[in-house]
């Protein structure tokens, strides 16, 4: 197979760079490449390689940054994906997005599915949703994959934060009334990589989720962390309201993973599995 990936340096691009099977010719395209800020670049790289299926890997992640740069992240968070999209359905090629438990409002208790109304709180999210909105507008071949809490050996992400804070302080206040499923790169990547292979067979897309389990408090998850890195750093549980944010962060961000279970067969990621191999690369 020949497919086109956007991203390099991210959590899950780096993660599918390993997962991609030995047979597949693989272009790997960052930002020197392709700026997601220029939708015209993304579309014309499309165009011009011909793949069997893209893969969009890249994103505008800043949460909180977002709320400052809301016409970046929508270039790129939208705008994007949107032109990747149209370029992929002109080619009749599946195209295969990652998008965030950010595109609902994470009111009640009960897990999310890929149908419930969408309500995001800030404009992160409501870039993201609009990049899903826009791909399906687009038509074609589309397959979004919703995660949550990514977390990985490399990159920003909240295992490292943890790890730095935890070998410099002897305890941490950390958040406690926000619930999600904290999710391997790894298993994202491996996920995507078998949804690729499966629409080019023929199989038909649509928005999945997919997400760690157990369903786990930022608090408890960072405990995790502290056990597996063998740290004395204590971690308080605290309320929402107790560590303000530019951006409103979603309560319940637990998400219903059971369509793409079934259709692709592929189980939830066991966080805690992953998790020792994580912190081993991290310290490493």
């Amino acid at each position: 197979m020949k497919l086109l990936v956007f991203g390099k340096t991210g959590q899950v691009a780096r993660e599918l760079a390993r997962a991609m099977p030995t047979e597949w010719n693989v272009t790997f395209l960052g930002r020197e490449q392709a700026d997601l800020e220029h939708p015209d670049q993304c579309a014309v790289a499309i165009s011009d390689l011909r793949p069997d299926a893209v893969i969009n890997a890249a994103a505008f992640t800043g949460v909180d940054k977002a709320e400052d740069e809301p016409e970046v992240a929508q270039t790129v968070n939208a705008l994007a994906p949107a032109a990747m999209a149209t370029a992929a359905q002109k080619l009749n090629v599946p195209f295969l997005h990652i998008s965030t438990d950010y595109v609902f409002d994470g009111s009640g208790s009960e897990a999310f599915s890929p149908a419930d109304p969408t309500g995001p709180l800030g404009v992160y999210g409501h870039s993201k949703l609009a990049g899903e909105q826009a791909i399906a507008e687009a038509g074609g071949k589309w397959f979004i994959l919703r995660t949550s809490w990514v977390f990985s050996g490399h990159g920003a992400n909240f295992a490292r934060t943890m790890l730095r804070l935890g070998a410099e302080r002897d305890s941490l206040g950390v958040v406690e009334d926000q619930i999600g499923g904290p999710t391997p790169a790894s298993e994202i990547a491996q996920a995507l990589v078998a949804a690729a292979r499966a629409m080019v067979d023929g199989q038909s897309g649509g928005i999945y989720h997919f997400a760690g389990a157990p369903f786990t408090s930022w608090a408890s998850f960072a405990r995790a962390i502290m056990d597996n890195a063998d740290l004395d750093c204590r971690i308080d549980g605290i309320a929402t309201s107790g560590y303000p944010t530019p951006a409103e962060r979603p309560r319940n961000s637990r998400l219903d993973c059971e369509s793409f279970e079934q259709d692709f067969g592929i189980d939830r990621p066991k966080w805690r599995k992953t998790l020792p191999q994580v912190i081993s690369e991290l310290i490493e």
